[in-house]
Parts: structure tokens; C-alpha cells; sequence
């Protein structure tokens, strides 16, 4: 057996890109103001919707144990946001 033959038998892994995400389309109109605020404006509503943040984010391959625990500490996080924003309501 070749090595050519052996590398053929062989499976052949591809990385899946990950789910695609799906939002409303970002938007900015072009005034008389001109261009340099419509840039500041997308890069505004980009940085809000974690565009870059998951693009970073999905720059290399991450193991699913390692998104397991990326995908808890982010609940945590948000559950204790809440649970701030709640109590500061109260008050």
C-alpha cells in the first residue's frame, strides 16, 4: 500500500462553519452630514449587536466543552444582571 492509497482510505474531516446567525439587516443612511457619521453609526449598531465580538469569536475552531462552559458563564452573567436590575426597579 502506497502512501497515496492510505491517505484516500482516510475520512475526511471538515470544520463546520457553526450555525448562521439571522438578524435584521444593519441600515444607514448617507445625509447631508456626511459619510465619516454614517461610519461612526454602523460601527455603533455593529459593536451593539456583537457582530464583531462573534466574529473573533468564531475566528478559531472552539471545543465543545470549552463553548459548554463559555455558554454558562454568559448565562450567569446575564442572570445576575437581571437579578441587579431588579432589585435597583425595586428600590
Amino acid at each position: 500500500m502506497t502512501m497515496k492509497e492510505s491517505t484516500e482510505s482516510a475520512p475526511h474531516h471538515e470544520i463546520s462553519p457553526g450555525k448562521t446567525i439571522e438578524g435584521r439587516p444593519l441600515e444607514v443612511s448617507v445625509d447631508e452630514r456626511g459619510i465619516e457619521r454614517a461610519i461612526r453609526q454602523l460601527k455603533r449598531k455593529i459593536a451593539t449587536e456583537g457582530v464583531t465580538k462573534e466574529l473573533k469569536r468564531r475566528k478559531h475552531y472552539e471545543k465543545p466543552s470549552v463553548r459548554k462552559r463559555r455558554k454558562s458563564r454568559e448565562a450567569e452573567r446575564r442572570r445576575r444582571r437581571k437579578e441587579r436590575r431588579a432589585q435597583l426597579a425595586v428600590r
